[in-house]
């Protein structure tokens, strides 16, 4: 983790993208996704130290989409005491409409809010998982965004047969996957300034 940080994929050293930022939103998945969080978290919350932002300037956004908060329980499992020590937890609610902000509305007509927690912080990063997705064609990535932090009418609408029907949105596919193209467009509107994302191996 520490050595993919320091050489991302398309993007600058995680440092070098924090130094002069006020604060950041780190994104992570929910209760529902097997992330190796304590060790990732605590990659980045090291990378951001270096670079002068403390982790009580970091807030840890889980991102539920349509789905149940997590109880403290799950959170310290899922995040471990570091985290909880050192940075503030939210969890992600697609109907608290106070905590969303608009973002206008896709081509295919698709309104856009997201989570103003994320939206409005100085350095944007998503820690996820790349999995096979049924319809988005892999998780990981923008789905992190969009549905992770959006709407329920956001997520309704991009759950909606208009995208769900075509053949192409399913398992593995990415290339003119209309689910994953609505997503990534989305995503686009407010992306993350670097993403960490796993993969599970045959050992899981």
């Amino acid at each position: 983790v520490r050595t993919a940080i320091r050489n991302p994929i398309g993007a600058h050293p995680l440092t070098e993208l924090a130094r002069g930022k006020t604060d950041a939103c780190i994104v992570v998945c929910d209760v529902t996704r097997p992330v190796p969080n304590p060790i990732v978290l605590s990659e980045v919350l090291d990378s951001l130290a270096v670079a002068g932002l403390t982790s009580n300037k970091v807030k840890v956004l889980i991102a539920t989409g349509t789905h149940r908060p997590n109880d403290e329980k799950e959170l310290r499992n899922m995040l471990g005491d570091r985290v909880m020590a050192e940075c503030e937890i939210i969890n992600h609610f697609c109907t608290d409409t106070d905590d969303m902000v608009n973002l206008g509305v896709s081509p295919n007509g698709v309104p856009i809010w997201l989570n103003r927690h994320y939206v409005q912080a100085d350095l944007k990063i998503t820690a996820g998982m790349i999995e096979p997705h049924f319809m988005a064609g892999f998780a990981g990535g923008r789905k992190m965004v969009m549905p992770g932090v959006a709407a329920l009418e956001t997520i309704q609408a991009w759950h909606s047969p208009q995208f769900l029907e075509d053949p192409l949105a399913t398992n593995g596919v990415i290339e003119d996957n209309p689910v994953h193209v609505e997503a990534t467009w989305i995503a686009n509107q407010c992306r993350p300034d670097f993403i960490v994302d796993v993969a599970l191996d045959n050992e899981k």
